[in-house]
């Protein structure tokens, strides 16, 4: 009697990317979402939604860069490809955003400021920010600049304490609605540099292809022939 035995070899696909994609967009969506409310409570009456403004300067972006980041975490976890770490530029989307926009161009030929109805100068300084808080809680690179830019990257929170009486008494940290709006940009910008991380986080291992499962147990198949 012959016994032949044949070993079954498991293939293991990578990962999709899909889900973390998802994911990366709607946090991304919802954090320019709640980002878009807090610079409307600063401008108050002078706040306006428009679509291009809001949807194209301030949401897509949002979107965008969550999406980039997703696909950041998904490369990273698939053991890293040449040049990924470029993607931790991905908050740039907001800049970008800024100035390709028709009404920036006009506004600058007319000599108007920058900042309109809350957008503008906000969606240019805080992503870098947290570039700079990424950057700075990574662990990468050499630790006097990560010092630096860490302290660049939380100078808006003091900054803030001391400027917000500027917008008007009601925005004092020593009334409900300032101490409600402190704790907002605190934890967006907390957000933010933690989400920019991931671009600098160590690169795990890829998973291999294929991998042949061990002669004995259920993966092995036998025949029989006489």
């Amino acid at each position: 009697m012959n016994q032949d035995m044949v070993v079954r070899t498991r293939f293991r696909r990578a990962p999709s990317a899909v889900p973390l994609l998802a994911i990366g967009g709607v946090c991304g969506l919802a954090w320019a979402a709640g980002l878009r409310g807090f610079m409307a409570e600063l401008a108050g009456s002078d706040s306006t939604v428009a679509w291009y403004g809001t949807f194209a300067q301030i949401l897509l972006p949002g979107l965008s860069t969550g999406v980039l980041l997703g696909w950041a975490e998904h490369i990273r976890r698939t053991g890293g490809r040449r040049g990924w770490r470029w993607l931790a530029t991905a908050p740039l989307a907001f800049t970008i955003a800024v100035f390709v926009s028709p009404d920036v161009f006009k506004a600058v030929a007319n000599g108007q400021p920058l900042l309109s109805g809350g957008i503008g100068g906000g969606a240019i300084a805080v992503p870098l920010f947290g570039m700079a808080g990424g950057y700075a809680l990574s662990g990468r690179g050499p630790l006097w600049s990560r010092i630096v830019l860490g302290v660049v990257a939380v100078a808006p929170i003091p900054a803030w304490a001391f400027a917000s009486p500027a917008f008007g008494p009601e925005f004092a940290l020593a009334t409900p609605r300032g101490a409600w709006l402190a704790l907002l940009c605190t934890s967006y910008m907390a957000t933010s540099h933690h989400a920019c991380t991931i671009p600098h986080r160590p690169v795990l291992p890829a998973a291999p292809e294929a991998q042949p499962h061990s002669v004995t147990g259920s993966d092995v198949q036998r025949t029989f022939t006489k």
